[in-house]
């Protein structure tokens, strides 16, 4: 057994979710460790659809404890809106655990993340304006408020009143927006302390404990490798780290604590917003994948872009979060496709490169270079065995390990928990 940490291994959305309850019921602690509301998890549980934002997807088990760590940030009225939609469809929440130190997300900041798209016009960043950038900006410049600070209701007055004169004159005099009311805001949030009070402890040491016991946690990310706010594809990327390293300052644990990174990867590419995409598709093969893919965002409900495989980034995602192995999820999208293209370098001018670092303005100018691989017509969604699947499907994974480098340890075939092969011996030994 061991302490796995799961990343994104492209731009987001690649069925994280799914991975992390399947492995959630074999561990006693799951743990997010960055990012916000902006981030999505669907999960097929018992026949029912979870949309997951902030609460760890290891919630649908009642024996594992969920913990949401320092560095996430939180919208208190999407938690407890998770909360109440969780219980009133029997899932007990009572092992639910918040980070004191995680920062809140205020009125203020989701207005200025609109406005801020709303300025940049046709350069914006293609945020979620869930106000997430603006709060880990808060953060960084030391005025944000806490979970701790919420609970203590004259701090929290104090301090609100101190960034609210601030950020009420960059709203109005800046944006020509409208601005807050201190007042307002001190008794919603007042109220949502109210009710988040008891699941709120120390987590550092709470997760810290649980390591000491030996305990099986699984550490949790949301987005991607390309989405890093150091290496991914800046500025189009995230506020947060989402990368593997990101989880020791995430969730406050020694670099020695992780024994296992597992990436996430579609077995094709999709990406929300803006940004460079190298493999995007914008003919019938991308609204072909999208649709069968159902590729629409958890959060935004925007269509996401999709293209094929991309060797390039998911090499670099193994080099930089130090990948065990990588999980393919939603296979059987592919299937009917006729030739499958899997890009394994760019053009850039004269030159070939297979290993570059994702500055996007570098990758604008990049042109995929392809080889194909023969799809396959059947349907896989019942298949277990890796050994069972189509030659063809079986050849494309092996090229996709030959190409990166990278062992495949799970390849989900469907989105029920249940449709997944274990192709990794220790994985299948250790949790199934």
């Amino acid at each position: 057994m061991a302490n796995i940490v799961l990343v994104g291994a492209q731009w987001g959305d690649e069925g994280k979710g799914r991975i992390t309850d399947l492995l959630s019921s074999k561990v006693g602690m799951v743990v997010r460790f960055q990012g916000g509301d902006n981030a999505g998890h669907t999960v097929i549980f018992n026949g029912q659809e979870f949309k997951l934002h902030l609460i760890p997807s290891g919630i649908l088990y009642p024996d594992v404890v969920c913990v949401i760590g320092n560095g996430v940030v939180i919208n208190p009225a999407t938690l407890i809106s998770e909360i109440e939609n969780l219980e009133k469809k029997g899932i007990d929440t009572e092992n639910l655990r918040i980070s004191s130190n995680c920062h809140i997300i205020m009125p203020y900041h989701i207005a200025l993340d609109g406005a801020s798209e709303k300025r940049l016009g046709s350069s914006k960043i293609g945020t979620t304006k869930k106000g997430i950038g603006p709060v880990y900006s808060d953060k960084a410049s030391r005025v944000g408020i806490r979970v701790c600070d919420l609970l203590d209701a004259e701090l929290f007055w104090q301090k609100l009143n101190d960034v609210l004169e601030v950020k009420n004159a960059i709203l109005s005099k800046v944006y020509g927006a409208e601005t807050f009311d201190a007042k307002e805001i001190f008794e919603k949030y007042n109220e949502y302390a109210r009710i988040i009070k008891k699941y709120v402890v120390e987590s550092t040491f709470l997760i810290n404990k649980a390591l000491d016991e030996k305990k099986n946690i699984l550490f949790e990310g949301a987005q991607g490798t390309l989405l890093d706010i150091d290496h991914g594809t800046y500025p189009f990327v995230t506020s947060s780290s989402t990368i593997a390293g990101g989880v020791f300052a995430g969730a406050g644990i020694g670099p020695g604590r992780v024994n296992e990174v597992i990436g996430i990867t579609k077995s094709y590419c999709t990406r929300v917003g803006e940004g460079v995409f190298p493999t995007e598709e914008l003919g019938k093969i991308g609204e072909f994948i999208r649709v069968k893919g159902h590729e629409y965002g958890t959060t935004t409900g925007r269509a996401r872009r999709c293209g094929w495989f991309d060797c390039v980034i998911i090499k670099y995602a193994g080099m930089i979060n130090n990948l065990s192995s990588i999980a393919i999820t939603k296979l059987d999208v592919l299937s009917g496709i006729e030739k499958i293209k899997i890009c394994t370098s760019y053009k850039v001018g004269d030159n070939i490169y297979e290993n570059v670092t994702p500055n996007c303005f570098t990758l604008e100018k990049s042109q995929p270079q392809y080889i194909e691989v023969n799809g396959w017509d059947e349907d896989i969604t019942n298949i277990l065995e890796f050994e069972k699947l189509p030659y063809n499907a079986r050849k494309y994974i092996n090229t996709i390990e030959e190409l990166t480098k990278i062992p495949v340890s799970m390849i989900s075939v469907g989105p029920d928990r249940n449709q997944i092969i274990i192709k990794d011996e220790n994985l299948k030994k250790n949790f199934f």
